[in-house]
């Protein structure tokens, strides 16, 4: 893990906004194959032929899926390597990357969030390559999530990498828990917001990222 993974993951922990999570002990091959082997046993009890071509490799596609794709954002290892520069060019207005595309999974039954974020800081003494705010949304989407859990974490991440409270994220999200099951409302999203610094006091600022 490098040094600006564990300054955010410290830093969440500090805040409680981390993630609950336990030391499993095991290595991703080892995940794979509990996984695998956990869902075949799920897929058999609901009564699916695993011998049918179609079925066979569901247990191998989901393990793999969950340790390497769905859920990478829990391994600290995976977090994005950062351009962050000193600010030389002395910029002191907003920033913001809008419809930044974002999938991640509902904790609660492990279906689909699929929405876009809007991210925008004003620059202290730091700047942070463009594309790498995008990768911070994708990392924490990559993980078991509810949604003002994930919009809280991307402010804190990148609160601590910019050394700035200056920052605002905004996320729409569709969730397939209220789309697909139960109250099955497939028009619903959901939105929230997480802001620091001026972006909480001044209410000039405020409305400049949120229109």
């Amino acid at each position: 893990m490098n040094e600006e993974a564990k300054l955010v993951r410290d830093t969440l922990i500090a805040r409680g906004l981390e993630t609950p999570l336990v030391d499993s002990e095991l290595n991703n091959e080892q995940k794979y194959a509990r996984i695998k082997g956990l869902m075949a046993e799920v897929m058999g009890t609901l009564g699916l032929d695993l011998r049918d071509d179609s079925l066979r490799e569901t247990p191998h596609r989901i393990a793999k899926m969950y340790v390497e794709e769905i859920f990478a954002g829990l391994d600290y290892e995976q977090f994005p390597k950062l351009c962050v520069i000193d600010n030389k060019m002395g910029v002191d207005e907003m920033v913001k990357v809008k419809e930044i595309s974002l999938v991640s999974t509902c904790e609660h039954h492990f279906v689909t969030i699929d929405g876009t974020a809007t991210v925008a800081y004003i620059p202290d003494k730091k700047v942070i390559g463009l594309s790498k705010i995008n990768r911070i949304v994708q990392f924490f989407g990559r993980r078991p999530q509810v949604q003002e859990r994930l919009t809280q974490q991307v402010l804190v991440a990148l609160q601590t990498l910019l050394g700035t409270n200056n920052v605002a994220v905004s996320i729409q999200a569709t969730h397939y828990c209220v789309k697909a099951r139960g109250v099955m409302d497939a028009s619903s999203y959901t939105e929230t917001t997480a802001l620091g610094g001026v972006f909480k006091t001044k209410a000039a600022t405020r409305a400049e990222f949120l229109r």
